[in-house]
């Protein structure tokens, strides 16, 4: 897997997507290979923390579009790549640290909701644009971003689906901080190094202890809108978005009803 990058030193992992032809999109495999590196570096003593990144001009445009059609029906399966590999960082006991160049779309952005330190370069540009493609939210998205940024600007995001800046994202509670672009990869990998030098056992509780909770509602809240996910998916709606996709044009949702 030349896409996914996993290289480990003095007890780091840093997990690189790296696929820029197609601007990190992300297909099966590469989701597989992710979820993979973050299993075994949950159960790897040597390893104290992981780093994510796209490198320094984009982290991933989401979904790799051809990937997800040529899918069909297994585009739903249950379990899926995507869903183990969020379900792998979700569970991961070592603190992750994300590094986030240019665009984070869809799942590259909600994936941040499940790392523990979200460093955004000035260049940044994010997204989930679910509801323009026919589908809803995922990743704990509708759930934790209404918590952390508030329902209204939850609502402006996911609702109108449009791209923003990373002083949105700093203000939605998606970003810790956002850093001069030439800066981001050295800043991050520093946050790691630090956390990675830290006492193992002493950080593994306290990210438990901050997250348990919630935990039991955010998985239940993640599996409806997987199963409401996959049914949009399944819909006229989503293959209309990606008729037009295909064909270079704008979508018409016109005839469909304002139905739930």
């Amino acid at each position: 897997m030349t896409e996914i990058v996993v290289t480990d030193a003095d007890g780091l992992r840093t997990i690189r997507i790296a696929r820029p032809d197609k601007k990190n999109a992300l297909t099966r495999a590469m989701y597989a290979a992710m979820g993979d590196a973050l299993r075994e570096a949950s159960t790897t003593p040597s390893i104290r923390a992981v780093l994510i990144t796209g490198g320094a001009e984009c982290f991933t445009s989401g979904n790799d579009v051809g990937d997800f059609k040529a899918r069909g029906d297994q585009a739903v399966e249950v379990p899926s790549p995507a869903r183990d590999f969020l379900a792998a960082l979700r569970q991961c006991p070592k603190p992750v640290v994300a590094a986030v160049a240019g665009y984070a779309v869809g799942i590259g952005t909600t994936l941040l909701l499940h790392c523990d330190f979200v460093y955004a370069a000035e260049n940044a540009v994010f997204r989930m644009p679910f509801v323009d493609l026919g589908l809803c939210p995922e990743g704990g998205s509708s759930l934790l971003v209404a918590q952390r940024g508030g329902q209204l600007l939850a609502n402006e995001l996911l609702m109108m689906a449009e791209a923003f800046t990373p002083a949105t994202a700093l203000r939605a509670g998606i970003v810790t901080t956002v850093v001069p672009t030439g800066d981001l990869l050295a800043t991050a990998e520093a946050v790691a190094r630090k956390l990675a030098a830290k006492p193992p056992g002493a950080l593994a509780t306290t990210k438990r202890l901050l997250r348990q909770a919630e935990e039991a509602r955010l998985s239940a809240h993640m599996t409806e809108e997987f199963a409401r996910f996959g049914a949009l998916l399944r819909g006229p709606e989503a293959a209309e978005a990606v008729a037009a996709f295909q064909e270079k044009r704008k979508p018409d949702f016109t005839r469909f009803l304002a139905t739930e």
